[in-house]
């Protein structure tokens, strides 16, 4: 069974930065890649981000390019989306979820175990 929690959201004014981590427990973390996903109010869940098991190879939607860094420290079973110039339509829950593959995808059924999301709100 994995189990992953999200933390790190808030409130923040347009322009500005915040970190979101996402704790997994369960041995196969390391062996998996992870990926963000976040859902705006009356939007469709859609893909941020996403991280090969090693860390080496990442993958993003295009409108978080160059804003968003998606990090991961298989050591402490984390991974991290970094959001920097983030702006009032960044706003959402956002939820890490494992990959059931290897591939870096953004299909969402390609992704098994979800966390219970944390809440980011960009004011303008």
């Amino acid at each position: 069974q994995v189990q992953l929690v999200e933390s790190g959201g808030g409130l923040v004014q347009a322009g500005g930065s915040l970190r979101l981590s996402c704790a997994a427990s369960g041995r196969t973390f390391s062996y998996s890649a992870m990926g963000w996903f976040r859902q705006a109010p009356g939007k469709e869940r859609e893909f941020v981000a996403a991280i090969s098991s090693g860390g080496s190879n990442t993958y993003y939607v295009d409108s978080v390019k160059g804003r968003f860094t998606i990090s991961r420290d298989n050591a402490k079973g984390t991974v991290y989306l970094q959001m920097n110039s983030l702006k009032p339509e960044d706003t959402a829950v956002y939820y890490c979820a494992r990959s059931t593959g290897r591939l870096l995808t953004g299909v969402q059924h390609e992704y098994d175990y979800w966390g219970q999301g944390t809440q980011v709100t960009v004011s303008s």
